[in-house]
């Protein structure tokens, strides 16, 4: 009785604790927001419970939270959704029913997940697949790409870049009807990632540079070389993502070694000799004025941090650090970013590097929303930002696809 009695007054001053945790005040359903923030900082001081006392990995709570939420592959009036795998990755694919009056377009969408946790079964991913496909008339293809840390960089890159490419062969296109010239890759916070990177792959390669007309980044994560931005500092405690939870978890992406996570966390994390990446990300030169506020730029300390690891180098794991050159062949950009993000930033400076090159880029910035409002559009805790995300995004491909 004394142990349950513990863990119940345990659970009580935590759960006070979370609730009363301040939330930004022009954030619709606030209440809602502070549940569900809530709900995310119980699970994280649970994970680093269970962690020290040997009974599971801090990740490993999330991705089993992920896996209630998965969803069979059940077709409709309107749309036939298929499990299959396109060069042996698993992938759902959303089919419209209604026959079309000329060639479709197609959507391949990549989902987030920091990496680690989620699925394109994930009833809300799977929702909003299922929506697109039958308001646009358009092909989706949804990737169930490999998670870390079983799988660490560059495993999810690759299955996202076999998948677009056995996809966008001709015969497949022809197989399922899919207009050549009418293809976009989108993708939510890591998934966001992951698009921007398969589509300076794919804009850069010959063969396929004009199989992509657009790329939809919805509060895409696009580095972790500079890990205090404006955005950073000021929203680090959420609501929803949180600066310490996000960054440990990323970092399972590079590497099992928890020392990156400490490196992170103090900006300490980038080897000698990298200095000159520092301007692809250097938020003093590209974030608008209004979100320098009083923050004053210092670079990332070199050199502190013992470990090694080139992928902190690679610009296939953070799509800022490529060059002008390459992001002068990127195709029509839609990017959301949210205001209460602490991936804000990220989104500013990249649609400041591309228009800097030429780059058309619709940018959609929504002051009172929050990092992965798209995911929360079932059930009791749907949000009316969700929707509202969801919306704008399909609005734009009705437009420009």
């Amino acid at each position: 009785m004394g142990y349950k009695t513990l863990c119940f007054g345990f659970s009580c001053i935590l759960l006070a604790y979370c609730l009363y945790s301040p939330i930004p005040e022009n954030i619709e359903e606030p209440w809602k927001v502070r549940f569900t923030d809530t709900l995310i900082k119980v699970a994280s001081h649970m994970a680093i419970l269970f962690e020290k006392i040997g009974l599971m990995k801090y990740e490993k709570i999330f991705s089993t939270v992920a896996t209630f939420y998965i969803v069979q592959a059940v077709s409709d009036e309107n749309v036939t959704v298929i499990d299959t795998d396109f060069n042996n990755i698993p992938v759902r694919l959303y089919l419209p029913k209604r026959k079309p009056q000329r060639e479709r377009p197609a959507v391949i969408s990549i989902h987030g997940g920091i990496f680690v946790f989620g699925s394109c079964k994930v009833e809300a991913h799977d929702n909003l697949n299922r929506l697109t496909s039958n308001k646009l008339g358009a092909v989706v293809v949804g990737i169930d790409y490999r998670l870390a840390p079983q799988y660490p960089f560059p495993a999810a890159l690759e299955d996202c870049v076999y998948v677009t490419k056995f996809f966008l062969q001709d015969k497949v296109l022809a197989k399922y009807r899919v207009d050549p010239s009418r293809i976009c890759i989108m993708g939510d916070s890591s998934g966001g990632t992951l698009a921007a990177t398969v589509t300076q792959l794919l804009r850069n390669d010959p063969e396929f540079k004009h199989r992509i007309k657009a790329q939809a980044l919805i509060y895409p994560g696009l580095q972790m070389i500079d890990t205090f931005l404006p955005s950073h500092r000021e929203y680090g405690h959420g609501p929803i993502l949180h600066r310490e939870m996000m960054l440990r978890v990323a970092s399972l992406y590079v590497t099992k070694d928890s020392s990156l996570t400490q490196a992170l966390l103090r900006n300490e994390h980038m080897p000698e000799g990298s200095r000159h990446l520092f301007k692809f990300v250097n938020w003093s030169d590209f974030l608008p004025e209004k979100y320098k506020k009083n923050h004053v730029y210092t670079e990332p300390v070199l050199g502190k941090w013992n470990a090694s690891y080139p992928a902190l180098l690679d610009s296939r794991l953070f799509p800022l650090l490529v060059n002008d050159s390459q992001l002068q062949n990127l195709p029509l950009t839609y990017i959301l970013s949210c205001e209460h993000d602490l991936l804000r930033d990220d989104s500013f400076i990249y649609i400041t590097r591309l228009r800097n090159v030429g780059v058309q880029v619709i940018h959609e910035h929504i002051e009172e929303g929050v990092h992965g409002a798209l995911s929360f559009t079932m059930g009791t805790l749907a949000l009316h930002l969700g929707f509202k995300i969801r919306d704008m995004y399909i609005h734009w491909l009705e437009e420009n696809l």
